[in-house]
């Protein structure tokens, strides 16, 4: 692997379906896990696993819109930072879903950008791509522990 951006899209690969260093990536973490067990929340007010989710799934989509040119949202300390889940076991299969699709969307973006625009602002934001794309893959490992946590019965 020449490219930067190739180094990045596989280290967001490998958080969410490969092989990653630190353990097993989130597709296996949250296998076998029911909306019963996703909507639970076993430490008070800490989040649930479907609130997880659905927190990873809208950071990975917006970073995707800010490689198409969208202004990412200020969405830390609002009440959008954490989507409400929908009800039944369908809304938690179609929250995975959306999670692992916009993953493999973002490693895909990440893979056809250009070493070259890394250094370039993001839209709505006072960083770089660069920093944005580590940072996706850090912010989704951090969660993905939280949810393994939750997952083994805290």
């Amino acid at each position: 692997m020449n490219s930067e951006c190739l180094r990045i899209a596989d280290q967001l690969v490998r958080a969410f379906i490969g092989d990653p260093w630190h353990g097993p990536p989130l597709r296996d973490i949250l296998e076998n896990v029911s909306a019963e067990q996703a909507g639970k929340r076993p430490l008070g007010k800490a989040h649930t696993i479907w609130e997880l989710v659905l927190h990873i799934h809208l950071y990975l989509r917006i970073a995707l819109d800010a490689t198409q040119g969208v202004p990412m949202p200020m969405l830390f300390g609002t009440e959008k930072d954490w989507p409400a889940p929908a009800e039944g076991h369908g809304a938690w299969s179609d929250a995975k879903d959306k999670l692992f699709g916009c993953a493999e969307q973002l490693a895909d973006a990440i893979e056809d950008f250009t070493d070259d625009r890394l250094g370039l602002p993001v839209p709505g934001r006072e960083y770089d791509f660069y920093y944005l794309f580590h940072g996706i893959v850090q912010h989704s490992l951090y969660h993905g522990g939280q949810i393994a946590i939750l997952k083994n019965g805290v």
